[in-house]
């Protein structure tokens, strides 16, 4: 080889080693670029890590628009939301700050090498949910029975979700136009339809978007179910004895809510004094419970008292009977309506009347030695439905004993606390000259003193002949 073929050879060599020596230092992306979701109005950083920069420049392009938003350190757009900054020749940040809609899409991290090197990193704009007002119910007012649609609508990235709930937790009642019904607890959808809606779905119901960006937002909405006063008496007939107090009550439904008080039979309208106590108690948005309280039950209160319940759409009323039941020292209380009597009494009344009723029994005695025996005749169909009547005989070898005991009302209808007047018995009988009305000489007892006095006959023949058959 000549001399000049050497020389060329040696700079062949060395231009090939220069080659390779730039090749192996050429800038390159160290990783990737991290995509951003921000929330509307607040602050973006992308961050582009580069090795081998050199002498090299870094430059950043909106991807979609190809602006150009800054080169190296120096920030080319008119944005003044923009900035660049870098911590080394290796990391090179792009900042935007709060974030519009508009600045969402992809940002290009470009190196000036030829061919060029470039990568994307995307900005995700997200918008938490808002309501749109003017698409969305306010306040609903509806008779019952009627149909009614409630609507949220909802803007928001990604697309608000609504959903909807009863404030009170309750369950939600949809129905279909077949008639057929399903009780939900939530439902999905920007229109909510109640179909022939009854007061139990009166309330506030509440809307809810949500799209995952915090915060959620709801909306309340009051549903008022209008109706016509009703009124439910748990007793329309109540009694108490004299001295004590005694309360009444009736139950209301009304909506809107209604105006109540109570008024006596005499036309007064009562209202809370020393004398009564008048309470209204509210149980829901269309209940309620009206009571009163008389104090010091006296017989000028006895009487009928209504409840009367008033609102914009009608008015209704209810009596209640207020009557006089014996106290602890009283005997047997009697009153008679148009010759019909009524009959009741106390735990004690009953001591008092079996005591009394059996010491004042019509008696004829004659000692005997022979046992005694007891018979009770059968209740007549006309005596009163409450009468206990009871016959007892004694006898000997020569001896009769009859007891006609007074009728006393039954233990069913023995209280202390208020209660129904018992049936109302009919037929008339006379007094007995000692404790007022008695049934003691009813036709029941006149036949039954009558068998009686057969039987005690016929009891006494037949002892006399045991006797005689003894003797013989």
């Amino acid at each position: 080889m000549t001399f000049n073929q050497l020389i060329t050879a040696a700079m062949v060599v060395a231009v090939l080693s220069n080659i390779e020596v730039a090749y192996a230092f050429q800038p390159d992306f160290a990783e990737s670029i991290i995509n951003n979701s921000i929330a509307i109005g607040r602050d973006a950083t992308f961050t582009c890590h580069v090795r081998h920069l050199g002498g090299y420049r870094v430059g950043w392009l909106k991807a979609d628009t190809k602006a150009i938003q800054a080169i190296h350190e120096h920030v080319i757009t008119h944005n003044p939301r923009v900035t660049v900054s870098h911590a080394d020749q290796n990391t090179w940040n792009l900042h935007i700050k709060s974030v519009t809609e508009e600045d969402r899409g992809g940002y290009m991290c470009q190196l000036n090498t030829d061919p060029m090197k470039s990568q994307i990193g995307y900005l995700d704009v997200v918008i938490p949910p808002d309501f749109i007002s003017e698409d969305t119910s306010s306040d609903v007012i509806v008779p019952e029975g009627s149909s009614v649609k409630l609507t949220c609508r909802a803007k928001g990235y990604p697309e608000p979700i609504v959903t909807w709930r009863r404030e009170d937790g309750t369950d939600i009642i949809l129905k279909d136009a077949g008639g057929s019904k399903q009780i939900v607890p939530s439902y999905r959808g920007e229109v909510l339809k109640l179909t022939k809606i009854s007061r139990s779905e009166m309330g506030s119901y509440l809307c809810i978007a949500s799209n995952g960006v915090p915060p959620s937002v709801s909306k309340r909405i009051s549903l008022s179910i209008h109706f016509h006063p009703v009124i439910q008496v748990p007793n329309q007939l109540v009694g108490a004895p004299l001295g004590t107090d005694v309360t009444i009550e009736c139950q209301i439904e009304a909506s809107p809510k209604s105006i109540n008080y109570w008024v006596k039979d005499t036309g007064e309208m009562l209202v809370s004094s020393p004398k009564y106590q008048v309470q209204d108690v509210t149980k829901s948005l269309y209940e309620a419970k009206m009571s009163l309280t008389v104090r010091s039950f006296q017989k000028e209160d006895v009487g009928s008292y209504r409840c009367i319940a008033k609102n914009s759409l009608g008015e209704v009323d209810s009596s209640i009977r207020l009557y006089e039941i014996p106290g602890r020292n009283r005997k047997i209380y009697t009153t008679k309506f148009n010759d019909e009597e009524q009959q009741y009494g106390s735990t004690e009344d009953l001591n008092d009347v079996s005591d009394s009723s059996i010491n004042s029994n019509k008696q004829s005695n004659v000692q005997g030695k022979v046992g005694t025996i007891k018979f009770v005749t059968p209740r007549s169909p006309i005596d009163h439905s409450n009468s206990v009547n009871g016959v007892g005989t004694s006898g000997g070898y020569m001896g009769v004993n009859v007891h006609l005991n007074k009728q006393f009302p039954s233990i069913d209808i023995v209280t202390r606390n208020p209660f129904v007047i018992p049936t109302i018995r009919t037929g008339v009988d006379g007094p007995d000259g000692i404790n007022g009305h008695s049934y003691g000489h009813s036709t029941a007892s006149k036949n039954s003193l009558s068998f009686i006095t057969s039987f005690s006959i016929f009891f006494f023949l037949l002892v006399s002949l045991q006797i005689t058959i003894q003797t013989d």
